[in-house]
């Protein structure tokens, strides 16, 4: 697998993600996607979702901050990007906690996204099997999720990730296992959820699906490692991981990915 070749072209690409995220996670998520290579939108009004999607490069949806309104938007604009050709990931964030969110999920995922990320009670949920989340945090171990990330990924088509301390990703027949990472990036806002939009920036350039999201992994993973060497705590951390991410290049990250096929 190429990974320091899909960095670097994405890179050249700068592609446009458009982010239907939550308010927690726009300023975080722009700063991160900016600093990986790619441009960020933050576009959420149902009047202009849709029309937006078609002409960005790549849409994300996450729903940590869910309304009605956005609800209808994110339906709106991920089957305007699936009309036109163009990707779109799924962070079902805290899926399993309510019965509404369990049904704008399961709207969603109905609608095939070409990449849904989550912590392993996220998967869990999405699939259909208990899980011990509490609300944003997982309580189940991503091994745990790994047979019904790969159910999921069956039934939308398209690849599935499961993070936590070794990452987890499957197209359903094939998977890898990413242990890229460092404990801190739990504890910083948002660094989840700009997670999401890398993905989708990899996933623009095309190609094979699974390979782009495993390289998305190593990547964010392996800037994470670099940032957390020496980082105070988590505030620390947050401030040097943009650094981390735009001083990476693809000779490092084929160096430093651990990305092994599960």
């Amino acid at each position: 697998m190429e990974i320091g070749n899909r960095l670097e072209a994405m890179r050249r690409a700068c592609p446009l993600v458009h982010n239907i995220t939550n308010y927690v996670a726009m300023q975080r998520m722009a700063d991160i996607l900016l600093a990986a290579g790619a441009a960020p939108a933050m576009i959420h009004a149902r009047e202009e979702a849709a029309e937006f999607a078609r002409i960005a490069s790549a849409l994300t949806v996450n729903i940590g901050t869910l309304s009605p309104e956005w609800a209808a938007a994110m339906a709106e604009a991920a089957q305007a990007a699936r009309g036109a050709g163009r990707p779109w990931v799924l962070d079902p964030v805290a899926a399993g906690a309510t019965a509404y969110r369990r049904e704008v999920s399961a709207r969603l995922v109905a609608l095939k996204p070409d990449a849904v990320k989550g912590n392993a009670s996220e998967i869990l949920a999405l699939a259909g099997a208990g899980s011990a989340g509490r609300g944003v945090e997982a309580g189940d171990e991503v091994a745990a999720a790994e047979e019904a990330a790969r159910a999921l990924a069956r039934v939308t088509g398209g690849v599935v990730a499961v993070t936590g301390p070794v990452d987890f990703v499957t197209d359903g027949a094939r998977a890898f296992r990413i242990a890229n990472g460092d404990p801190v990036m739990t504890r910083a806002t948002a660094i989840g959820c700009a997670l999401t939009g890398v993905v989708a920036a990899f996933l623009s350039g095309g190609g094979d699906r699974l390979e782009a999201a495993a390289a998305a992994l190593a990547f964010y993973g392996v800037a994470g490692e670099r940032a957390a060497a020496g980082a105070a705590g988590p505030g620390d951390f947050a401030q040097r991981f943009p650094d981390a991410l735009f001083a990476l290049d693809g000779a490092a990250l084929d160096r430093l990915a651990k990305v092994e096929p599960a």
